[in-house]
């Protein structure tokens, strides 16, 4: 029997249903800018990961792999994690830039329907109905949302397991077609993240080139014309290269771009 088939045997529901418990409490607990949702994963998965990889180094590598950016809505997160741990129970520590790439490539579709679902049109209707019964001394409203929220609790925990059983079928299926499974996702991660950019980013040049009469803004006239959102694609790439280098801590870099943003705004180079 292969090291990842005993981590599958060995791997039981409970294990599965306490990691979607473990990180539900502390999907939010542990929320920082470095690496968002992340430490709420490590804490979520550990033990069931301590299972799945018996070498001590393949576990560290894989906590490791945990550790990297993920960000999505808390709700959709435990049917990434639940495939996630699937597909380590597959091919072990192997599997770890798939489920990397799978992690980064469906958080932000996800993240698309939670948050439409669960943080904008679920609250606004339980809200409206809870708050017009309390102004007429009605507690019904409020109790029914209450309860809702103790149901969809459980419901949360069985999208895990649906995520678990889901995601292990689709690695039984993919078999050798694994590879062109991971590429497919780095691809959509990497778009996923790109997008992101100018809608995150924002860098608007203030400077404007006159000659006479001719005024030409440079932000609108000369940058945009070459691509959009040039500059800040260029400065997404200057920090991922330095965080990538290591010669220069995360804090470091932030504090970095305060300076330069505070600077370039008093001289007038930048603005909204």
């Amino acid at each position: 029997m292969s090291n990842a088939e005993s981590a599958t045997n060995q791997v039981t529901k409970r294990d599965i249903r306490s990691a979607a418990i473990r990180y539900m409490f502390m999907a939010c607990n542990t929320f920082n800018y470095e690496n968002q949702q992340a430490p709420a994963v490590v804490f979520g998965l550990n033990k069931v990961l301590r299972k799945i990889h018996k070498k001590d180094e393949d576990y560290k590598a894989s906590l490791n792999n945990h550790f990297n950016y993920f960000n999505t809505t808390t709700w959709m997160a435990n049917l990434l994690l639940g495939a996630s741990v699937a597909m380590e129970q597959k091919d072990g520590i192997q599997s770890k830039e798939a489920v990397q790439a799978f992690k980064t490539g469906m958080m932000g579709p996800l993240a698309g329907v939670g948050d439409t679902l669960i943080w904008v049109l679920y609250p606004t209707i339980m809200g409206s109905i809870a708050g017009y019964m309390g102004l007429q001394g009605n507690p019904t409203g409020a109790i029914i949302w209450l309860l809702l929220n103790i149901v969809f609790f459980f419901f949360r925990i069985k999208l895990f397991d649906v995520g678990h059983t889901s995601g292990l079928k689709l690695i039984t299926a993919l078999g050798d077609r694994l590879n062109v499974f991971t590429e497919a996702a780095s691809i959509m991660g990497l778009t996923v993240v790109g997008a992101l950019i100018p809608a995150v980013v924002k860098m608007n040049v203030q400077l404007k080139y006159q000659a006479g009469e001719v005024t030409l803004p440079i932000q609108t006239e000369i940058l945009d014309k070459i691509m959009p959102a040039l500059l800040p694609a260029v400065l997404t790439i200057v920090v991922y290269k330095l965080i990538g280098s290591k010669k220069i801590g995360l804090t470091s870099i932030i504090f970095l771009i305060i300076a330069l943003a505070l600077a370039c705004s008093y001289f007038g180079i930048l603005g909204v």
